[in-house]
Formats: structure tokens, C-alpha cells, sequence
């Protein structure tokens, strides 16, 4: 099951991150990304945005990836745990960004703050989960559930 979830990263563009305030209200938005790995994800927002300011309150936070015109019954999607923050390395970011967005698109140094209105993130994932669609014969389940992977070696 580990194999979606490198698919799913290539194969995605926007995850949708859930972040919660200090107050622990949520707020949920989507962000266009690029894997570093399967371990480490990469996007740029305003460090003013809500989900911004969620994560300097609290890091944690929790990420869905999935294909959103697969048809009814053949969705698959891949759940997140993980902490985010400024990247380390904002040019590798961006680096990494760069090579999934078209030509004449592509981002650069004058985007980042301090001097553009961008600030680099890195979520470091620390679980994934698989969606098991309800009725997978390969499992006991009646309705969706996730299931827990880890990388084989």
C-alpha cells in the first residue's frame, strides 16, 4: 500500500491543509505543493494568511491529498500528520516548486519575504494514511476508513 503514496504525491497538485488557531478553531485550505520526498512537503503562502498565522500558533497540523474529478467510488487519497514551519531552505523550496509549475510561472528569491509578499513552508510528515474505500475485498470494512503505511524497505 506504501506505493500510493509517492503516486499520490506526484500525481497531486493541491493538498488541502487543516490548521487550528490557538483557540483551536480549524480552518482548512487548499495549497498548491510539490514533495520533496515522501516525507517532506514544499508551498509558498503570505506568512498574513489564516492557515500562516494558524501555524506559527500551533505547527501541528493535518493534510489531505487526493483527486478531486475521480468519479464516485474510485477516489483514493492520502491523509497526513505533520509539522510545519518555514522551510530551512527557502531556495530549495522553491527549487522544488519550480520544477512543477509551467514555464514563465516559476518563482524566485524576489518572491520571499522579506522583500515579496511570499513566505517558503515545509511540512514534515510524521504519519501517512491511505484511504480503504468501503467494500475493499482486501479488507473488513463497510464503510471508508484509512489505514495507517509505512515505507517498506
Amino acid at each position: 500500500m506504501w506505493a500510493m503514496v509517492p503516486r499520490l504525491l506526484g500525481d497531486s497538485r493541491y493538498l488541502v491543509l487543516a490548521t487550528a488557531d490557538r483557540q483551536g478553531r480549524p480552518w482548512a485550505t487548499p495549497v498548491f505543493f510539490a514533495a520533496r520526498d515522501e516525507d517532506r512537503l514544499v508551498w509558498v503562502s503570505a506568512p498574513d494568511s489564516r492557515h500562516s498565522l494558524n501555524i506559527a500558533e500551533r505547527p501541528d497540523v493535518a493534510i489531505t491529498v487526493f483527486d478531486s474529478h475521480a468519479p464516485i467510488g474510485g477516489a483514493e487519497a492520502l491523509y497526513l500528520e505533520a509539522t510545519a514551519g518555514p522551510a530551512d531552505d527557502p531556495v530549495a523550496a522553491l527549487t522544488t516548486l519550480n520544477a512543477r509549475l509551467p514555464t514563465g510561472k516559476e518563482l524566485t528569491g524576489d518572491d520571499l519575504a522579506p522583500s515579496g509578499p511570499l513566505l517558503a513552508y515545509c511540512a514534515d510528515v510524521r504519519r501517512h494514511f491511505v484511504l480503504i474505500r468501503g467494500g475493499d475485498s482486501r479488507f473488513d470494512n463497510v464503510t471508508d476508513a484509512r489505514l495507517r503505511v509505512t515505507r517498506t524497505m
